[in-house]
């Protein structure tokens, strides 16, 4: 049995993937630093997963400390979710977001290498392409992120396709994300912004249980049917699937290896507020204001390749995404306690 290090395994994606990877049969390490998650996510993961998932805290910018973690725990292999993801908040702050996101990262590649763990999984983001990418979009559209977030996350694929072949016995697999949503159906673990919301969905949430008075759409003039920008919402269940594809199929091909993960289906703003009022029962209110810097008016995936190469597809439908949202929002409407 493998034992996989999942770092920022207490936030979002990482709960989820955390009990998909011990279904699969992996022994599951958390990193994570709590700076924007919480330590009772991991409790709740563990009692999904049916075993006590180890967590340690600590930041991946302690190179030496990783280095005792990767040593001490015999890693085998490294899931690695880690980083700051606010787009606006990258444009006020993309120190932090450079230091975190792309030093963090180099960090933990070089504890690494020092300890002889080649095996990783890369959570990177649809924002590496920007908004100048014609939607399906593939893996080897140009890559030209619009925000310090997204430019974050490219410099970190970049990194990783010249640490691949600098040595071939690395085996890394990048796995760009679209637009994750929902929550475990059981509505234990979910999405729990620590600030306030920046993202459709976990807004739609507060809006509709009451916690906003109403939900701000951010511009109503681009090219699309209705105005309103259009995204591939994927489920999170779906999402961390993924990761252990990626896994398995990595131990059978060394080099760095990209995919896009999304439905291959837009929806739009409009689209997602008229679904998430059919599943929740809640009429949601919302005004128009400016758009955003970093936005674009379409970003939709050509998750062909993820199919062909990892047998992966995602099976859950938006209606699906909004009810197991609105699900975690109903049994959790403080997020989790501290």
């Amino acid at each position: 049995m493998a034992r996989i290090l999942v770092t920022g395994g207490a936030g979002y994606i990482g709960t989820h993937t955390c009990v998909e990877l011990t279904a699969a049969g992996y022994e599951v390490v958390v990193l994570d630093n709590l700076c924007n998650s919480r330590a009772t996510a991991i409790v709740r993961s563990s009692e999904l997963a049916g075993t006590s998932i180890a967590f340690v805290q600590m930041d991946i910018r302690d190179h030496l400390s990783i280095r005792r973690l990767l040593r001490d725990r015999a890693i085998d292999a490294v899931v690695h979710l880690a980083g700051l993801k606010v787009v606006a908040e990258s444009f006020r702050q993309p120190l932090d977001y450079y230091a975190n996101n792309l030093a963090g990262s180099v960090t933990l590649l070089k504890a690494m290498a020092d300890e002889g763990v080649r095996t990783l999984v890369f959570s990177s983001s649809a924002a590496v392409f920007g908004g100048s990418a014609d939607a399906p979009i593939a893996e080897d559209a140009a890559l030209e992120p619009a925000s310090p977030y997204g430019r974050t996350k490219m410099f970190v694929e970049l990194a990783l396709r010249d640490l691949a072949r600098s040595d071939p016995a690395w085996r890394i697999g990048i796995l760009r994300y679209f637009n994750p949503v929902g929550a475990h159906p059981s509505g234990r673990i979910g999405e729990c912004p620590l600030a306030a919301p920046q993202n459709l969905v976990p807004y739609l949430c507060m809006v509709a249980g009451g916690r906003l008075p109403y939900l701000r759409v951010f511009g109503d003039d681009y090219a699309t049917a209705d105005g309103t920008g259009i995204r591939d919402y994927i489920h999170v269940a779906d999402v961390a699937r993924a990761h252990v594809a990626a896994i398995k199929w990595l131990g059978a091909h060394p080099g760095a290896h990209t995919w896009n993960l999304g439905t291959g289906e837009g929806a739009s703003v409009l689209d997602v507020i008229r679904a998430f009022e059919s599943v929740s029962g809640r009429s949601i209110p919302f005004r128009v204001v400016e758009r955003r810097a970093g936005d674009v008016a379409k970003c939709y995936a050509d998750p062909g390749k993820a199919e062909r190469e990892l047998g992966w597809r995602a099976e859950r439908a938006l209606t699906e995404m909004c009810r197991d949202a609105w699900h975690w929002q109903s049994r959790n409407p403080d997020g989790y306690p501290s």
